[in-house]
C-alpha cells in the first residue's frame, strides 16, 4: 500500500481511501502501533510511523457520527457507519484496548453482487422463493455472510414487489428501492432493539425481515414468532456448520422449552448456509466454500428427536434435495481448480473424509453445484 508522504500527520480519510484501492476488507488503528489492513484473510502491517493518542483521537471526531460526537471518546464500545462519498461505506467499531482508543474498520463496498458473481451455488436462487420461514447464513467473522445476504436481499428486490424491512447494527448495505420497497431501520436509532424492531415490522405490512444478527433468545423468539406468521425471515449466526446452529438456537432457551423450541423450529426453519472463504495462493484471492442444509421431513425428524449429529451423514449424501456438504463444496472447487487439494484440506472440518473424496472413494461428491 502506497502512502502519501505529503501527509504530516496521520489523515485517516485518506488512508481509507488508499485502503479501499489496494482491495483490502478491514483495518486495524491502535495507539503506538503502525496501521494494519486486512486483505484476502491476511492482517498486513502498513509501513507508516505508529499512531499517537492525539492522531487517533482527531482520526475519531472526524468520522463519528454527530449525536455522538460529544461524548464518543469517553464511550468504551460503539459501532456506526460512515461514508467517503463515490469510494465506500465503512462499518466502524470504537473500542478501548488498555485505555486508549482504537478503531476496527470493515469496508462496505457500494455494489451489491450478484449470487452468480460471488460463485455460490444455484440453489440460493430457490431459497428466496420462499413465501415464509427462516433462512440463515453462517460462519465465522470475515466468511463473507453480510455479503451473501445482501445478494439474496437484492435479487428480491429487483425481481419481486415485495415490501423488505431490514433491522440493523447498524446498516450496511443501503439498497435503494427498486420492484420492490426496502425500509432499513438502525437499532439504536430508529428502533430499541433487534427484538423490538422485528416486534413493530410486523405492523409495517412486511414481506420479508432481514434481521442483521441474532445474538439472544429474544431476538430467536421474535424471529420465529415472524417466520410464523407468514414472513420469510433473513438472518445471520456465528456458527459453523447446519448441527451448530440448530444447536446454538435450541440452547439459547431454557432446557423446559427446548422441546417446543425444536418443534418451532420444524415448522419454520427453511435452509441454512455455512460459509468459509478459501485464499487460493495461485489467483490471490478467495473463493466461497459453503455447506448447505435444506430441511426436509427428515431432518425435521432429527431436530424433533434431538439427533442433530446425523444431519452430517445425511449431507454428504449429495443427491437428497440439493444439499451440500463443506467438503464437497470444497472438493467441486479443487477440481475446478480454483484452489489446490491442499488448500481445501486446510479449511475442512474432516480431512480424512476429504482424502477420500480426492481419491474416487465417494461417488457423485465432486459434482458441480456452482452451475
Amino acid at each position: 500500500m502506497v502512502v502519501d508522504e505529503s501527509f504530516d500527520t496521520f489523515d485517516i480519510i485518506h488512508f481509507l481511501r488508499s485502503a479501499v484501492a489496494t482491495g483490502a476488507s478491514d483495518e486495524h488503528l491502535k495507539v503506538g502501533h503502525s496501521p494494519y489492513i486486512r486483505k484476502n484473510g491476511f492482517i498486513k502491517r502498513i509501513n507508516m510511523p505508529p499512531l499517537t493518542k492525539e492522531e487517533l483521537d482527531s482520526a475519531i471526531l472526524e468520522i463519528a457520527p454527530i449525536a455522538i460526537r460529544d461524548e464518543i471518546l469517553t464511550i468504551c464500545d460503539v459501532d456506526f457507519m460512515y461514508e467517503i462519498k463515490g469510494c465506500s461505506r465503512f462499518r466502524i467499531n470504537y473500542n478501548r484496548q488498555l485505555g486508549q482508543p482504537a478503531l476496527v474498520i470493515r469496508n462496505i463496498t457500494y455494489n451489491i453482487p450478484q449470487l452468480s458473481d460471488l460463485g455460490l451455488p444455484e440453489i440460493l436462487n430457490s431459497f428466496i422463493e420462499y413465501q415464509n420461514g427462516i433462512i440463515l447464513v453462517t460462519g465465522p467473522t470475515g466468511s463473507g455472510k453480510s455479503t451473501t445476504i445482501a445478494s439474496l436481499i437484492n435479487q428480491i428486490n429487483m425481481t419481486s414487489s415485495k415490501h423488505i424491512v431490514t433491522i440493523e447494527d447498524p446498516i450496511e448495505y443501503v439498497y435503494g428501492c427498486k420492484k420492490s420497497i426496502v425500509s432499513q431501520r438502525q437499532v439504536g436509532v430508529d428502533t430499541k432493539s433487534f427484538s423490538d424492531g422485528i416486534k413493530y415490522a410486523l405492523r409495517q405490512d412486511p414481506d420479508v425481515i432481514f434481521i442483521g444478527e441474532i445474538r439472544d433468545k429474544e431476538t430467536m423468539a421474535a424471529a420465529l414468532k415472524a417466520s410464523e406468521t407468514g414472513h420469510l425471515v433473513l438472518s445471520t449466526l456465528h456458527t459453523n456448520d447446519a448441527v451448530q446452529t440448530i444447536n446454538r438456537i435450541v440452547n439459547m432457551f431454557d432446557e423446559a422449552n427446548r422441546f417446543l423450541i425444536r418443534k418451532q423450529l420444524c415448522e419454520t426453519l427453511r435452509a441454512t448456509i455455512a460459509q468459509k472463504l478459501v485464499y487460493s495462493e495461485q489467483d490471490n484471492k478467495r473463493y466461497p466454500a459453503c455447506e448447505i442444509m435444506v430441511v426436509t421431513s427428515t431432518i425435521k425428524d432429527y431436530i424433533t428427536k434431538d439427533k442433530t449429529e446425523e444431519i452430517y451423514e445425511l449431507l454428504k449424501d449429495n443427491a437428497a434435495d440439493n444439499m451440500i456438504s463443506l467438503n464437497t463444496s470444497l472438493a467441486s472447487l479443487a477440481d475446478r481448480g480454483c484452489i489446490t487439494e491442499q488448500e481445501a484440506l486446510s479449511c475442512s472440518n474432516d480431512e480424512a473424509e476429504l482424502e477420500k473424496i480426492f481419491r474416487g472413494v465417494y461417488q457423485g461428491t465432486k459434482t458441480n453445484y456452482y452451475e
